[in-house]
């Protein structure tokens, strides 16, 4: 491994789970990818999207230390979740594109170390509807081990003729191979309301660092 690499938390996580890190890279993606509106007419998967405004800012181009910027960040590095229910483990040298990260869900005193990998990158000038706008966006697919399959987009938009700017989650995910049967058992009770909360919470977190963070000027 590259000494180059830095390796970083969105919270503090056990040591043990830089062991289920170092495996990210021999695992692969644990179902096929598709079209979220695919995933969406198919009664096997369960699709959400959810869109939150954030803090407008002047038409045009995003401005510096404005929302967009500081939702970006947010977004970069993954500060939009939750740490009470998800801390993220990845190597922040690593380009965005093809970057693995652990997932560490949080339930009811244990923890789950799940395996995704980052792809789709959008990071510029965009159109939407006919109109320009400022996209940041990439997803992220469950790899082998993981308690789901399938995959989440997020992307923060800002239109620029109305400086409008959003936070928009889509995803699609069905239950993984989970083996342990007290595991399966409550994921199937407690999977969906959890997963919920996740949309909920990153909607609010994301709101309100931004706000937070623009009005200080974007620190």
């Amino acid at each position: 491994m590259s000494d180059a690499r830095r390796i970083v938390s969105t919270a503090p996580v056990p040591g043990s789970t830089r062991v289920h890190f170092e495996r990210l890279a021999r695992l692969e993606v644990n179902f096929t990818p598709m079209a979220w509106e695919q995933a969406d007419a198919d009664p096997s998967w369960r699709a959400d999207r959810r869109r939150v405004d954030l803090p407008s800012e002047a038409p045009g181009p995003p401005v510096e230390g404005g929302p967009f910027a500081v939702a970006r960040a947010l977004l970069w590095t993954y500060e939009v979740a939750d740490p009470s229910l998800v801390r993220a483990v990845y190597d922040a040298a690593a380009p965005l594109d093809g970057r693995d990260m652990l997932l560490v869900g949080r339930f009811a005193g244990l923890r789950f170390p799940m395996g995704v990998r980052v792809g789709g990158v959008v990071d510029g000038p965009d159109a939407e509807g006919g109109a320009a706008v400022h996209r940041f966006a990439w997803h992220y697919r469950t790899l082998e081990g993981h308690l789901e399959r399938g995959q989440m987009d997020y992307e923060v938009v800002k239109e620029e003729a109305s400086g409008r700017v959003s936070f928009r989650m889509a995803a699609y995910s069905q239950r993984g191979k989970i083996e342990n049967p007290v595991v399966r058992a409550g994921f199937a009770v407690f999977g969906r309301p959890t997963q919920l909360r996740f949309y909920a919470r990153a909607s609010e977190r994301m709101r309100r660092l931004t706000a937070e963070r623009a009005a200080a000027g974007g620190s």
